[in-house]
């Protein structure tokens, strides 16, 4: 397995992105704009949500894989950088003890 396969993934966006190809579904994505491509990710992730709830591995990793190749559409789209978003996950993992505490509410007042 290649461990810089969602970077690689990420150039190939890119490129889409500055050399349009004709029949390209990214290409496609990037001309029908945000709103397309946020829908897109909206369905990928009801998608995955389902797959996880139905507890079936091989539709759960499939859609999984959908939903990052949208964000990496976005991103792309939005000028954010991949590497921006593995700063943030570099420095989250770095965290400890960092679990949120969340208040009982009392639904009887």
């Amino acid at each position: 397995m290649n461990d810089n396969i969602i970077r690689e993934l990420n150039q190939i966006v890119l490129s889409r992105q500055s050399e349009r190809e004709e029949n390209s579904y990214t290409c496609y994505l990037f001309e029908k704009g945000v709103d397309k491509i946020l829908k897109k990710c909206g369905e990928e992730c009801a998608e995955m949500i389902i797959a996880a709830k139905n507890g079936d591995k091989y539709e759960l990793k499939n859609e999984i894989a959908d939903l990052l190749y949208h964000i990496l559409v976005l991103c792309a789209d939005r000028e954010l950088k991949w590497e921006e978003v593995e700063e943030v996950l570099a420095e989250r993992r770095n965290k400890i003890g960092n679990l949120k505490q969340y208040r009982e509410t009392d639904k009887n007042t």
